[in-house]
């Protein structure tokens, strides 16, 4: 197997055993190993949550799921009648008119804070399309619904003019559909309501639905690089599963014609089959979580986490402060992966002020210190420590120090790398070489110019 060496430099094939998944499988297909490292090297992307249920404020589409989970629990004057809350939930693309829409003001910022790739949802679990479907009405475009525009296409037009590597959400369960929750059963939770295997005909008619929509979305909008799938109980009955994924179903979607089609339509595309694993989870990705630093992830990952509490919109939601987030993403990167950060839209199709306030500051740290971000990877040697996070990029160590919370930087900072007394260490934003001592290990002194001394974190660099 023809490997590109880029990409074999940072890949193993490691198990998923500990996660109850199949293993990693490295991508054959040279144009996806080419992507795959394009992708790599980006590292910090924006996800984006938006539906109909930006009205209400709620969970995105879990209130549908019959799971008592208090995540997912109905909420509102129709909580207590199931069908009358789904058939208020569903008419809600009645009302759905986000008036104050502009993508180009989402993507001048997000590019202003330095992101480089960007995950919209294009369909969550609830079915409703944010795009122009023609294989169902329960769409933006519907002229039921007085939006009347397409939002994918309006978003990718946007980002695409920002360079933005470009990713499309799609969710293979789908619970609007007849095909997948079936109105002649109950619906007991999220799984398909009938037996594929008893209804073979039902469960053909739900793959070409979902096939169709892939075609779609791969050849109405242009070159796409990425297509990150959701719902990971949508899959092959395995030996092993996690456990959340608890249908008594084989739920088998035919991933390996759906991947066939996406890559004869988008030549390359990646394909994130979120959780399940194998050839077609080009990469994994944990979710609100950084994996360990002992237990570093030698494939490509992603961590996709939230700036607020919520991933859909929530009125009066908390939002991460911009040093948790910078953090945040220090981290991710100094342990090898990328961090996808999602901003809800509310019904207006606006982010809060606090999101655009959180993207500047990041921005304006990362157009200083982006050199120790981008193109980078974990360091083979040196891990993290205290306020230390390292990352290596062209024969460099890049060393990311933050101040503790509330506090200054101190005028020695104890490192123990470089270990040569005649290295030169630099810190970006500052020209002169950094004057260092001896004591007990090493100690660099530095005065730092009052520029760097409003900043959260500085970076030291040295070969």
């Amino acid at each position: 197997m023809k490997k590109n060496i880029a990409l074999a430099t940072f890949i193993t094939v490691l198990s998923y055993c500990s996660l109850a998944q199949d293993p990693y499988q490295f991508p054959e297909d040279i144009l996806v190993q080419k992507k795959l490292v394009q992708w790599t090297d980006l590292k910090f992307g924006l996800l984006m949550h938006w539906g109909t249920y930006s009205q209400w404020g709620v969970v995105e589409s879990w209130s549908l799921c019959n799971e008592d989970e208090d995540w997912c629990k109905r909420r509102g004057p129709f909580a207590d009648n199931y069908n009358l809350y789904k058939t208020k939930y569903e008419e809600l693309q009645y009302s759905f008119n986000p008036i104050k829409f502009n993508p180009e003001k989402w993507a001048d910022a997000a590019a202003d804070a330095g992101m480089k790739y960007v995950v919209f949802t294009t369909k969550h679990h609830d079915g409703f399309c944010m795009f122009d479907t023609k294989l169902t009405d329960y769409k933006i475009t519907s002229p039921k619904c007085p939006a009347g525009f397409d939002a994918t296409q309006e978003i990718v037009n946007a980002f695409r003019k920002k360079d933005f590597f470009l990713g499309l959400y799609f969710s293979k369960p789908d619970w609007h559909c007849p095909d997948y929750w079936w109105p002649y059963f109950t619906t007991p939770d999220r799984n398909v309501n009938y037996n594929p295997e008893k209804y073979p005909l039902k469960w053909e008619a739900y793959k070409k639905f979902t096939y169709g929509q892939i075609n779609e979305l791969t050849t109405q909008y242009g070159p796409i690089d990425l297509l990150w799938l959701d719902g990971g109980w949508v899959r092959p009955k395995q030996q092993k599963n996690p456990s959340w994924v608890n249908s008594p179903f084989n739920q088998d979607i035919d991933m390996k014609n759906l991947a066939a089609l996406a890559r004869k339509n988008q030549p390359g595309i990646l394909i994130v089959d979120r959780s399940v694993g194998g050839q077609y989870e080009n990469y994994w990705t944990p979710e609100q979580h950084i994996p360990p630093v002992n237990e570093p992830l030698d494939y490509p990952w992603e961590t996709c986490m939230t700036m607020a509490n919520s991933w859909s919109y929530v009125p009066n939601d908390a939002y991460k402060s911009p040093r948790e987030i910078l953090m945040n993403l220090c981290t991710v990167v100094s342990r090898g992966g990328n961090y996808l950060l999602n901003i809800a839209p509310d019904a207006n199709g606006e982010w809060e002020n606090k999101a655009y306030e959180n993207l500047k500051s990041i921005g304006e740290w990362m157009k200083l210190n982006g050199e120790a971000i981008y193109g980078s990877r974990r360091h083979h040697i040196i891990t993290e420590s205290s306020n230390y996070y390292y990352t290596f990029k062209d024969g460099k160590t890049y060393c990311i120090y933050f101040k503790k919370e509330g506090q200054e930087f101190p005028k020695l900072f104890p490192i123990e790398y470089p270990q040569k007394p005649n290295s030169e260490v630099h810190i970006l934003g500052m020209n002169d070489i950094i004057q260092y001592e001896w004591k007990d290990g090493m100690n660099w002194k530095v005065d730092l110019p009052e520029s760097l001394k409003k900043q959260e974190a500085i970076v030291f660099y040295f070969q």
